[in-house]
C-alpha cells in the first residue's frame, strides 16, 4: 500500500519501521516540527523524524492541518491509508477523508478505557492487571472510532512505564502490519466502541509527582512504577525534594502514615496508610541515583524507626 506515517516520538518509531519491513511504500512522513531542547535552546528533530530522514523519506511539519495548502499537499500523496500513532496534532475531518481507506491509530490502550494522551501511565497508575494495542479507524472524536482489531498486553507487579512502553510499541507495529494485511476484512468487521468502560488518560503534569502517604502501599507502588521516568515519584524531607526510582510494598501495620524507618531486609521504609513502601532507589537533586544503602550514607535520615518486628 502507499501509506502517509503520522507520528512524532519514540514509541511511534518501531510502528514506522515495521510498515516500511513489511514492505508498504511510505509515500510520506508527518511528525511535530523541531522543538528547542535543553538549555542552548537548539532545535532538535522528533525521534520519528531522524528515522523518517535515514530511511530517506520526505519529512513534513506543519503546526496545523486546518489550513487549504497543507490538505492540498496531504492530497497530493494520494495514499492508501494514513497510519498515525502519538502524533500530536488534531487531524481535521477534511483529512480523515482524504486517504482511500481513511486514517487508521494505532493506541496504546484497550480503547475504550483509557482515551487520551497518556494511556501507558494511566494504566499502570490504576492498578490496571492488563492493558494493550487498538487499531482504530480514525473519526473526528477524540480515540471513539471504530475498533478493528486488539492485543492485550498484561501488567504485572514489575511492569515500569518505560517496560510497558517498549512492549506496547513492538505489539502496535506487528498489529498494524497485521492488519493491514486484509484491510478489507478488518474494515467490515470493525466494532463500535462501547459507551460503557469508558476512562480518559489526562496528560501527566510534576505536581502528580509528589507521594502521598496517606494512599495505600499497593497505591504508591503504581504512582512509582508508573511516573518514572518523568514527572518521577518524589516527597520532601526538610526542604529537599527525594525522587523515589523503585520500590516495593510491604504488607503489615507500620503505624501513622509517613513514619520513616527501616527492617532487617530494607535500609528505609514509609508506613503509608496501609502497608509501607520499602524505598530502594532514591535520587537527590544533582545527584546520580544509588541504592538505599549507599544513599543513607550520604544522607543520614534521622530517627529511623525498627520496623525488623514487623
Amino acid at each position: 500500500m502507499r501509506l502517509i506515517f503520522m507520528g512524532s516520538p519514540d514509541f511511534s518509531v518501531t510502528a514506522l519501521k515495521a510498515l516500511r519491513q513489511a514492505g508498504h511504500t511510505i509515500v510520506a512522513v508527518y511528525c511535530q516540527p523541531p522543538r528547542s531542547k535543553d538549555r542552548g535552546h537548539q532545535l532538535q528533530k522528533g525521534a520519528v523524524h531522524q528515522a523518517a530522514e535515514e530511511m530517506g523519506i520526505t519529512v513534513y511539519t506543519p503546526t496545523s492541518l486546518r489550513d487549504i495548502t497543507t490538505q492540498q499537499e496531504f492530497a497530493s500523496h494520494q495514499a492508501d491509508v494514513a497510519v498515525v500513532v502519538a502524533y500530536g496534532l488534531i487531524l481535521p475531518q477534511a483529512v480523515l477523508d482524504i486517504p482511500k481507506h481513511g486514517c487508521l491509530n494505532i493506541h496504546a490502550s484497550l480503547l475504550p478505557r483509557w482515551r487520551g494522551a497518556a494511556p501507558i501511565q494511566r494504566a499502570i497508575l490504576a492498578g490496571d492487571k492488563q492493558t494493550g494495542i487498538t487499531i482504530m479507524q480514525m473519526e473526528a472524536g477524540l480515540d471513539t472510532g471504530p475498533i478493528l482489531t486488539t492485543a492485550i498486553v498484561p501488567i504485572t507487579s514489575e511492569t515500569t512505564t518505560p517496560l510497558l512502553h517498549d512492549a506496547l510499541a513492538k505489539q502496535g507495529g506487528d498489529l498494524i502490519v497485521s492488519a493491514l494485511e486484509d484491510l478489507d476484512t478488518y474494515r467490515r468487521q470493525a466494532i463500535v466502541q462501547p459507551e460503557e468502560g469508558v476512562t480518559y488518560a489526562a496528560k501527566l503534569v510534576k505536581t502528580e509527582g509528589e507521594l502521598d502517604f496517606a494512599k495505600t502501599a499497593n497505591e504508591l507502588d503504581c504512582h512509582v512504577r508508573a511516573l518514572n521516568p518523568w514527572p518521577g515519584a518524589w516527597f520532601v524531607h526538610n526542604g529537599a525534594v527525594i525522587k523515589v526510582l523503585q520500590a516495593k510494598p510491604l504488607g503489615g501495620d507500620y503505624g501513622p502514615a509517613g513514619q520513616l524507618g527501616y527492617t532487617a531486609n530494607d535500609p528505609l521504609v514509609i508506613s503509608c496508610r496501609q502497608g509501607a513502601l520499602a524505598l530502594q532507589k532514591l535520587q537527590r537533586p544533582g545527584a546520580r541515583p544509588l541504592e538505599a544503602a549507599d544513599f543513607l550514607r550520604g544522607y543520614p535520615f534521622e530517627g529511623l524507626l525498627d520496623y525488623s518486628a514487623i
